[in-house]
């Protein structure tokens, strides 16, 4: 029963590691002859490839602008959800339905919903008069990565949500019946009961969404594509262009250069995974 699984596994993760290792160390364009170069790839990253840190940069801004809203957000809302308003049921659904819509579709929509020229946005800020001229909301670096985010908070907080509803739903009603009796008021219950006893979910939640935000793609290439001037790329984005026809001196495509990237940004993401492991450690000692 697990071999198709281990062969699926060996496929598309062990095998392209291996791939990704080998080529780094190449000058290859993904066709004729590769020519080995030693480091001079990393070189490249370390010295001469400013565009790559402006991604890693952009990509942290995001990981950890997210992380700061939707944390609180979806412990909130989940905390209302938890029988705590009328119809809470509804409300559930209302709010993980935007976590089964396609990343592409959503990036699609709301592209054109935030579009300079005839977006709903534009036309609904100005109706209600607070902008008087449109606003090109992709033609700066810092206004592009903000609906960025704000697209990509939609798309997933309620996920996160439904994993801290499941996580309230296991605390014991005692404890909040107890706390009541001693005359706890629900603010106290909430930071004494609640939080502490959501640090696990919390530290998942956490991990999930630091490093899914830093795998972020999909919702790049869609929207803005790193425009305007590639001030809006991300690792990963940066990252699949020099696979798939992108790359500087005329070259369509540039293997070698794409797994030295890969292969850095692997690092970057396993030194974060350190980080956060050790620190998940003092908050269950904090908890």
């Amino acid at each position: 029963m697990l071999f198709p699984m281990f062969v699926g596994f060996s496929v598309f993760t062990i095998y392209p590691v291996f791939w990704v290792l080998r080529w780094a160390w190449f000058d290859y364009a993904g066709y004729g002859k590769a020519t080995f170069i030693g480091i001079e790839n990393f070189i490249r990253i370390f010295t001469r490839d400013s565009n790559y840190w402006q991604a890693v940069v952009n990509t942290f801004f995001l990981a950890i602008a997210k992380l700061v809203i939707e944390m609180p957000l979806a412990i909130f809302l989940a905390y209302l959800v938890n029988d705590k308003v009328r119809h809470a049921s509804v409300f559930r659904i209302i709010y993980f339905l935007p976590t089964i819509f396609s990343i592409a579709v959503i990036g699609l929509v709301f592209t054109i919903l935030f579009s300079a020229y005839n977006g709903i946005i534009n036309a609904l800020l100005t109706w209600l008069g607070i902008i008087k001229t449109n606003i090109n909301w992709f033609g700066g670096r810092w206004i592009a990565l903000t609906v960025v985010l704000m697209v990509s908070l939609w798309s997933t907080f309620g996920l996160n949500m439904m994993y801290f509803l499941m996580g309230l739903q296991n605390i014991p009603h005692e404890l909040y019946e107890c706390s009541t009796l001693d005359g706890a008021s629900a603010a106290r219950q909430f930071f004494f009961i609640t939080i502490p006893l959501l640090a696990p979910v919390m530290q998942i939640v956490f991990m999930l969404s630091i490093l899914g935000t830093m795998r972020i793609a999909d919702l790049v290439l869609v929207m803005t594509n790193g425009q305007p001037g590639g001030t809006t790329e991300v690792a990963m984005t940066y990252i699949f262009k020099y696979f798939f026809q992108y790359g500087d001196a005329g070259r369509v495509s540039q293997y070698g250069y794409g797994s030295a990237l890969t292969v850095v940004t692997g690092i970057i993401l396993g030194l974060m995974t350190i980080i956060y492991l050790k620190n998940s450690r003092k908050m269950k000692e904090i908890f």
